[in-house]
């Protein structure tokens, strides 16, 4: 297979589960390029994601590092074999890699669990709210990445699969732009959560536990509980993690702020009063 000059996030985390079982089989790069009859390069390019890998490679693999979970590897052999080039692309080169890249998993994602403290998640965004979030960069954006910012926001908001959302009271008092946006925001944020697979639970000032929802998150499901991602904001894009243990740790976060939070009818009941004050 041709070198790819840049892998997508989702090449990477093939990738690294194809290291992850080979290193937990305790074999070495060497020995596994040897099973499959490759050179050493050519497995270090497919644990790096520079190479993909077929269906029948990867399965001779997962046999070689005697991995049973027959459900993992078709999840991983779905992924090694996609060719889904998505609404993204036609992006890539106009935006950082992180924004295709949140737009990838999206895509993909079984179900996604956001925890938003100072801002409704870009899932839920008005035009002119998203436009205000992005006018506050710094560096300022020119016009141009302005609009490709918010345009692309707008096509990504198809929500598909069950989607939880836990939001601080402070982020629906914060007028990110003027009165009448922050209006329209809490609007759409009620109408959306009227929809079926869309769960808004609020956690107000008043209400204990609030040390749980200290940071937001966003918790993307993946085919296999071993493919879920957790996205967290850094300050030069986004952060995928996808260790066991730190998904698990994320889990048990989500729960606890969901449990400090109100249920959905007395959520829309607050995000109605606070729109009455606006």
């Amino acid at each position: 297979m041709p070198t790819r000059r840049e892998p997508t996030a989702r090449q990477l985390r093939l990738a690294v589960e194809l290291r992850r079982l080979r290193e937990a089989a305790g074999l070495t790069a060497r020995r596994a390029a040897a099973m499959l009859g490759v050179s050493n390069v050519q497995i270090s390019q497919i644990e790096s994601g520079l190479s993909g890998v077929s269906e029948q490679r990867l399965r001779r693999l997962a046999s070689h590092y005697a991995c049973a979970d027959e459900e993992f590897v078709h999840a991983l052999v779905e992924m090694a074999t996609d060719r889904t080039r998505g609404w993204w692309e036609e992006y890539r080169g106009l935006l950082p890699t992180s924004f295709l890249d949140l737009s990838e998993l999206n895509h993909h994602a079984t179900f996604r669990r956001d925890v938003a403290v100072l801002y409704v998640p870009g899932l839920l965004q008005t035009e002119d709210y998203a436009r205000a979030v992005f006018s506050g960069r710094v560096p300022e954006l020119t016009s141009e990445e302005l609009d490709l910012r918010v345009r692309h926001r707008m096509a990504s908001q198809q929500i598909t699969v069950p989607y939880e959302l836990v939001v601080h009271e402070a982020a629906l008092r914060i007028r990110v732009g003027d009165r009448a946006a922050s209006r329209a925001q809490l609007a759409k944020l009620l109408e959306c959560s009227t929809a079926d697979n869309v769960t808004v639970r609020v956690i107000p000032f008043d209400l204990d536990g609030f040390a749980r929802a200290a940071s937001t998150m966003t918790y993307v499901g993946g085919a296999v509980s071993k493919l879920d991602t957790v996205v967290r904001d850094v300050p030069h894009g986004s952060a995928f993690i996808d260790s066991e243990a730190q998904l698990g740790a994320f889990r048990t976060r989500f729960r606890k702020v969901e449990a400090a939070s109100l249920d959905p009818e007395r959520s829309r009941d607050l995000i109605n009063r606070l729109s009455k004050e606006l």
